[in-house]
């Protein structure tokens, strides 16, 4: 598969923060197929980078003493091409900044910030690490989807800082959800979970990875360690099933990478 096209304000990366690299790189080696390679821990703080096949696929950072009681987490990242405009932007927008934009030596540019609706998101400003190498296949990110309780709210956010040409797909009192893009050329998605997640659950991203098989995935993933929580469900656009990590991060996987596996109308995804 060519290298995923990845234009500003689109998704271009993820990774984990985890209270334990080595057991996430166990899991998702043995699940996924990744290889790795870590870090100058002087320039990148040991940062591991995930491989499929060769190409770069995801990174894996072990988290720090004052993360301690942070949730180990899976994050999404957006492309942009000014990182400290956008940093302005978010601001501007009645978002927040948690991590002000930093160089990361030769490769790029990054910052963290949280969306009108609290949800965190990575931004990325490429220099010679463009991105993930490798989207939509078995073993790589399949699609992103923020879960938000105020989406009218995130959705005008994400077209203002992002520049988002946004597609409404539904827009029922029981399913409202908005893409980046439309059709097989939507890139994320934004859903109304304001029915759905709980009082101290907060809006979040999340990330789908494709499997061939989401029931082998299932067992095999379980065996290791890991918890479903919610599924497999069939769906237009795939198998589906979220589940947690051994060390608790939730990610979700679908079989079928063919189309962007959006939620059934009606029957949005759990959180």
């Amino acid at each position: 598969m060519p290298t995923p096209d990845i234009t500003p304000g689109a998704p271009c990366w993820i990774d984990l923060m985890t209270s334990s690299t080595d057991t996430a790189k166990q899991f998702y080696g043995e699940l996924f197929g990744w290889d790795f390679q870590t870090g100058d821990q002087e320039k990148y703080a040991g940062y591991i980078t995930a491989h499929k096949n060769g190409k770069k696929v995801a990174g894996i950072m072990q988290k720090q003493e004052d993360q301690a009681t942070m949730p180990d987490t899976w994050s999404t990242y957006l492309r942009t091409d000014d990182v400290t405009a956008t940093a302005a932007a978010v601001t501007a927008n009645g978002g927040q900044v948690y991590m002000e934009p930093m160089d990361v030596p030769e490769q790029g540019h990054m910052a963290f910030f949280g969306d009108p609706s609290g949800a965190a998101v990575g931004v990325w400003q490429p220099r010679e690490m463009r991105g993930y190498e490798l989207v939509a296949e078995p073993g790589t990110a399949a699609w992103h989807e923020l879960h938000t309780k105020e989406y009218d709210t995130a959705v005008k956010f994400y077209q203002e800082v992002f520049g988002w040409d946004t597609d409404v797909m539904s827009d029922t009192p029981e399913f409202r959800y908005t893409t980046l893009g439309a059709g097989r050329e939507a890139k994320a998605g934004i859903m109304d979970a304001s029915s759905y997640l709980p009082a101290e659950v907060p809006s979040k991203w999340e990330v789908y990875f494709a499997v061939e098989d989401a029931d082998a995935a299932i067992d095999k993933a379980v065996s290791m360690g890991a918890s479903l929580v919610d599924g497999p469900d069939d769906t237009p656009f795939g198998r589906l099933a979220t589940l947690t990590d051994p060390t608790g991060a939730m990610f979700k996987i679908i079989a079928d990478t063919a189309r962007a596996p959006r939620p059934e109308a009606g029957q949005p995804a759990e959180a």
